[in-house]
């Protein structure tokens, strides 16, 4: 009996010793959890880029936990405050204001957590790495490629947001490549809050001042297709527009021979994976750059070849 009981006792101890080892973590996988708080879910952009960092966070294992700032610079530090008492491994942000959101950057140093920009660089508190599209680069395409319609000459408006970095670098682009041209003028700069309706607002204004108008730069999908609602409500002819991002309503509007002409086109996609992959390196105490650009392009009617 006793020589029974032993050889039992001997095999339940085997098995929790196997349980044990089995439930132990993959010793080549550190799960870090990663709060995010994305500017918008209203933008396609940025639910490309919420898709590319899922799928490249489960390469890794990594839980994220991602909330959506709504445009509202109070909600997105409160999103940080509630991310740095979660005791997070690390934090990705896109700001609502590069600004503003410097003392929520500075709270999550304090607790030593590492804080990334996505698509929107801070311009306060201490962040390690920025990945974003190359917008100064995406600025200076759109800048040559509306040079190229208007032949060298002719007046222009920029629909700006001027609160955000990345469109800072698109519209100093933009600059960079039409003040080669002496003949076309910048007669207006103004602000249409990144946003179809307040676009649609202020561009009509402008073309109110301006019955010479020429041409028209949106520094984001929205923004070239409130500058689209105002020029075909002003029934305006001969006003090309250009605008930033590719996304689907803006695709369709220039295959459709609109005065929206060309976009250039971002890859939200890469830029949420390229996020995660700087994480990693940061995490396995790998140097990383301070500034990570990722490649932009354009896209004109005869991208999608459409017959004319």
């Amino acid at each position: 009996m006793h020589k029974i009981i032993s050889v039992f006792l001997a095999v339940l101890f085997s098995v929790m010793l196997i349980s044990c080892n089995g439930n132990k973590s993959n010793p080549g996988k550190h799960t870090k959890t990663i709060g995010v708080s994305l500017l918008t879910r209203g933008h396609i952009f940025y639910r490309d880029l919420e898709e590319g960092l899922k799928k490249e966070s489960d390469k890794y294992d990594y839980d994220l936990i991602i909330t959506s700032a709504d445009w509202d610079l109070g909600k997105q530090i409160s999103q940080i405050e509630d991310f740095i008492s979660r005791k997070v491994d690390a934090i990705i942000v896109s700001p609502v204001d590069s600004k503003g959101i410097g003392s929520g950057i500075a709270e999550a140093n304090k607790a030593g957590i590492p804080v990334f920009t996505a698509d929107i660089a801070a311009e306060e508190g201490k962040v390690v790495s920025h990945i974003a599209s190359d917008n100064v680069q995406g600025g200076r395409l759109a800048g040559e490629y509306l040079v190229k319609l208007l032949n060298g000459k002719g007046r222009v408006a920029i629909i700006n947001q001027p609160a955000i970095t990345s469109v800072l670098d698109r519209v100093a682009g933009f600059r960079e490549a039409i003040v080669k041209y002496p003949n076309i003028k910048v007669v207006a700069d103004v602000n249409g809050q990144g946003v179809r309706d307040r676009s649609l607002q202020v561009t009509a204004d402008v073309l109110q001042a301006n019955p010479q108008l020429d041409g028209i730069f949106g520094i984001n999908d929205d923004t070239a297709l409130g500058a689209l609602d105002a020029v075909n409500q002003f029934n305006r002819k001969g006003i090309y527009i250009i605008g930033y991002d590719a996304t689907p309503p803006a695709v369709d509007a220039i295959k459709k021979d609109s005065p929206l002409k060309a976009d250039v086109v971002q890859y939200p996609k890469k830029i949420g994976v390229k996020t995660i992959d700087v994480i990693s390196d940061y995490f396995n105490d790998k140097i990383v750059p301070k500034n990570v650009p990722v490649e932009v392009g354009i896209v004109d009617k005869a991208s999608f070849n459409i017959e004319n």
